[in-house]
């Protein structure tokens, strides 16, 4: 079978457009408070519009402070709120203080490296590790006793089908993703009994600048042309061949978060294409 080969960034979808964050029906999210990191851009940005368009009065976490007033400004017409918090997750000290008070967690931030592991870069998986591991679990620590008190809590976990599934030269990543499942279904058993939920979201690649970014470290790690690598190396094992957009992502949290999903806990929503499938 030959391998279906394309443009670097392929065409969106030929569904129907998604609609605007303020046409979403509601999932009754009003009087919650949210969290949402690495919320500059991409699947952070596109939760947090979701939650505020829900009601909720989202907290937009990162560093990249004209990415959030960018995202904040997106949100005036919306029911809830959205505000900006200028904040590096990697000063584990305050990510823990930042998240007090929250009804909803979305643990979203990530970085990406691609290279095999005799050549990957120590400080490199140490960082991957401490903001997408280490910064969850201690946001998760600030976050659970508010949760505990009012009896009710979300915790949305942004995996990845690379916390289900390896690829190569991307130990960090990998490495991070599978902890986060591992922690997600810890904070489910410990917080069931205080009306908490934790799940993941597992998508596959969606279209957002960590994955655009990623594209020439593909290309070198494979030796690939770069107009090679979404075909042949990103979507290769997904049935549906294209990226997964950010809003999809969105609507899979928003729907964890309300109140049809109060039963689901400890599980992964797989966002896939039908990669696992194999």
């Amino acid at each position: 079978m030959t391998t279906p080969t394309g443009p670097t960034t392929p065409p969106p979808s030929p569904s129907a457009p998604f609609p605007a964050p303020a046409s979403c029906p509601s999932p009754g999210l009003q009087g919650r408070t949210a969290l949402v990191t690495g919320a500059a851009g991409g699947i952070g940005a596109a939760c947090a519009l979701r939650l505020a368009a829900a009601g909720a009065r989202v907290r937009a976490l990162d560093r990249d402070e004209p990415g959030l007033a960018r995202v904040a400004a997106r949100a005036e017409c919306l029911a809830g709120t959205v505000e900006p918090v200028a904040l590096d997750l990697t000063d584990l000290d305050a990510a823990e203080r930042a998240a007090a008070g929250t009804d909803i967690l979305v643990n979203n931030a990530g970085i990406q490296c691609v290279r095999p592991i005799e050549d990957f870069p120590p400080d490199v998986f140490h960082n991957v590790l401490t903001l997408m591991l280490e910064a969850p679990f201690r946001l998760l620590r600030g976050a659970l006793p508010h949760m505990y008190e009012r009896g009710w809590g979300r915790v949305v976990n942004i995996s990845s089908v690379h916390g289900l599934r390896a690829s190569p030269y991307k130990s960090a990543y990998v490495a991070a993703k599978h902890g986060l499942e591992g922690l997600s279904k810890t904070a489910a058993l410990e917080g069931a009994g205080h009306g908490v939920t934790s799940n993941c979201v597992s998508p596959g690649y969606v279209r957002t600048p960590l994955v655009e970014r990623q594209l020439a470290e593909q290309a070198a790690a494979h030796s690939l042309p770069v107009e090679r690598v979404l075909g042949e190396v990103l979507l290769a094992d997904s049935a549906h061949k294209r990226l997964v957009e950010p809003e999809e992502v969105a609507e899979a949290v928003a729907y964890l978060c309300g109140p049809h999903a109060s039963f689901i806990t400890g599980t992964s929503l797989v966002m896939d294409g039908g990669w696992t499938a194999h």
